[in-house]
């Protein structure tokens, strides 16, 4: 008899995919956040009269809505939410890559609560190192 393979619902498949592309998707919010912050330091210094930064500003101060004004709010929440992301992923993945690198099975049951509160801003993969880890070290659930 044959199993059919069915795909996971559309949510799940989306969490999985955030999980695993995590630090390029977080450093894409910082760079957003940071893109929309220049283009309204461009629009509200004396850069505005550069070439680049006129173009720009010509597109995005309409007669009936200025964008700009928007720049001003939005991109430094997506740039603090963005050095959020990046600052807690990169973070854990140092403690992690730490943890992980030892031999003795003491200082590796001695921080497993840790690790398992890391694994949270990690991907699947890491998940795997760690299961292979505990493996390894012949350590029980």
């Amino acid at each position: 008899m044959t199993e059919e393979t069915t795909r996971p619902p559309f949510d799940r498949r989306l969490r999985t995919a955030m999980r695993v592309h995590r630090a390029v998707i977080s450093v894409v919010v910082l760079a957003v956040g940071a893109f929309l912050c220049v283009l309204a330091i461009g629009f509200f210094t004396p850069l505005s009269n550069l070439g680049f930064f006129s173009t720009i500003n010509s597109q995005t101060d309409q007669s009936n809505a200025n964008y700009n004004l928007v720049f001003v709010i939005v991109g430094p929440i997506i740039a603090v939410v963005g050095l959020y992301l990046v600052g807690a992923y990169y973070y854990a993945r140092r403690k992690f890559e730490h943890l992980m690198v030892t031999k003795s099975k003491a200082e590796f049951l001695r921080n497993i609560p840790e690790l398992e509160e890391l694994l949270w801003d990690l991907t699947p993969h890491d998940e795997v190192r760690y299961e292979d880890k505990r493996a390894e070290l012949r350590v029980r659930r």
